[in-house]
Formats: C-alpha cells, structure tokens, sequence
C-alpha cells in the first residue's frame, strides 16, 4: 500500500513538472513522431539511392528498425533524468529522506516508471514504422529488453550531470555508443558477442533474430540481456543512491 501511494504522488509530481517544462513536453511527444519518420522518410531515401548510387537499402530494414526501441528508451530516460537534476537543484530528494517515503521506494519508482513508458511507446512504434514485418512477440520481447534502458539514461544524467547542458552532453555520449553496435550488425558470430558489453546490444538482438526466425535464440539473448542490464542498474541505482544521501 505505501508502495503504491509512493507511485502516485510521485507520479503526479513528474507530471506537474513535465508539464511546467514545454522541453521534456516536446520531448514526450515527439517521440512517436520518429516512428512516422521511419515510415515515410526511409523509403524515399531508399528510392534515391537505388536510382542515383543503385544502392539497395531494403535489406538493412531491420537494422533501422531495431533502432526504434533505443529511441524511446533514450528519449524516455533522458526526460527522467532531466526530472532527477530539477528535483536536485530545488532539493526535492532532500525533502523526501525525512518523509515516510524511503530511498528503496523512491528507486523502485524511478526504475519501474521509464521501464513502463519504454515498452508502451515502443510496442506503438514498432507497427506505426511499418518497414518490416513484425510479429506481437518480435515487438512485445524487443521492448522488454530495450527498457532497463531508459532508467539507465536516467539515473546515469542524474548522477553525474550538476545541470541540463551536462545533462544534453551526457545524453548525446550516451548516444555515441550506439556507432559500435551499429557496426556489430556487420559481424559474424562469435565475434559479435563481444559487443555484448554495451548494453544497447541486446534489445537489437533481438530484434534481429526474430527478423531471421531464430526464436530460440532470440528468447535466450533476451534472458541475458536482461540480467546484465539489471546488473548495471543496480550498480546505478547504488550510486545514485549515494549521491541523494550526501
């Protein structure tokens, strides 16, 4: 019970303050908008470059579409991490250590919320792209391993960004990641593994090994993405944790 009262008043507080803040606003509400990209933007690129270069890009659909869950996963924990520096600055955090809320409370919100918002936004998008077929199950299980993401932007800008252009650049870095995972899908096994080590690897995992019916194994890497990523966010959360009781 004090659970779920903790959920509730700390969901109207993110609320109220999103809704102060037309950045994390926009933000929210243009996530989406990059599925519809997706869908009517990447096939005329593809057209022009089959016509100008006779390059086909077809094939790599499911590389840019495994991409879609990093999205909102990152969009997500940016703007929970961004809630985590205000709450800083007008010391929220600290009020809320002398109030029947514990800091076990406080983090279970803060984890499970983004984890939430990223497999609801991701199981939208994925449809509304359209550029592979896609099963409930592709997308359902692409979604879950994607979402641990999105409290790891979070708790990552808010522990070691001290305002929102640290936080942007952090963001961005974050991003940067995203290059070396891009290059794996180019890489035979078992060499590709290695790229294991970055979390943003296994969600697009995945995908892709849906996309080639290796259901199995995509349920297996599924399981094993999940616990790494759960181990990052304990060390995370740990640290954040520290941090709010300085």
């Amino acid at each position: 019970m004090r659970t779920l009262t903790a959920f509730k008043s700390l969901g109207l507080i993110d609320v109220k303050s999103v809704r102060r803040d037309s950045m994390l606003l926009w933000i929210l509400v243009l996530t989406p908008g990059f599925a519809l990209l997706f869908r009517f933007i990447i096939p005329e690129v593809a057209g022009e470059l089959q016509a100008r270069f006779e390059f086909d890009l077809v094939p790599f659909y499911p590389l840019i579409m495994s991409f879609l869950a990093l999205i909102a996963a990152g969009m997500i924990g940016t703007v929970i991490g961004f809630l985590l520096l205000d709450q800083r600055d007008d010391e929220t955090m600290t009020a809320l250590l002398v109030t029947p809320l514990s800091l076990g409370d406080y983090l279970l919100y803060r984890l499970a919320t983004p984890m939430v918002l990223c497999v609801v936004l991701t199981v939208f998008m994925f449809p509304l792209a359209g550029l592979t077929e896609t099963s409930p199950l592709q997308i359902i299980a692409t979604a879950i391993c994607a979402a641990p993401l999105a409290p790891m932007y979070a708790l990552f800008i808010g522990s070691f960004a001290n305002n929102k252009v640290q936080g942007f650049a952090l963001a961005k870095a974050l991003g940067i990641v995203m290059v070396p995972v891009i290059i794996s899908y180019f890489i035979d096994q078992p060499w590709q593994t290695i790229f294991g080590l970055i979390p943003h690897y296994w969600s697009l995992k995945v995908f892709w090994l849906f996309h080639d019916g290796a259901t199995g194994s995509a349920m297996l890497h599924l399981v094993v993405g999940l616990a790494y990523q759960a181990l990052l966010l304990l060390v995370l959360a740990r640290h954040f944790g520290r941090i709010v009781k300085r």
